[in-house]
């Protein structure tokens, strides 16, 4: 039986983003090692920008998108753009990635079930 979370509150900390070289700002919104389960990241793409080509192993990955407009791919899908309100679910080991066709930063939610660890990433950029 899973451990059971106490009830909680995470506040919003601005200044815990950070860059990741998948090309992409970062803010691990809730990834702790007492919740094996999932992961809530906020990701955020620069105009013009287009993450790098990855795979999660063993890890659903879901965006939900917040704000902005972008182009998203998913493995062998055609590319698909995306505005705020939509979700793409992403299977593990599936090839992904995002170009923020936008203005403005297009932002997203990523969540993994089970929670995203560093160990998960692969870069696929390079396989091209």
């Amino acid at each position: 039986m899973p451990d059971i979370l106490p009830p909680r509150v995470i506040h919003y900390a601005a200044h815990a983003e950070y860059y990741f070289a998948e090309r992409c700002h970062i803010n691990e919104l809730w990834n702790s090692p007492s919740d094996q389960s999932v992961s809530i990241a906020r990701a955020r793409v620069e105009p013009g920008v287009t993450t790098q080509l990855h795979r999660l192993q063993g890890v659903t990955e879901r965006y939900v998108i917040l704000e902005g407009q972008g182009l998203v791919e998913v493995g062998e899908q055609a590319p698909e753009t995306v505005m705020p309100g939509a979700v793409v679910i992403i299977p593990p080991g599936t090839a992904q990635r995002i170009t923020n066709t936008g203005s403005a930063d297009l932002i997203f939610l990523a969540i993994c079930t089970p929670r995203f660890t560093p160990e998960i990433y692969e870069d696929i950029d390079s396989e091209l």
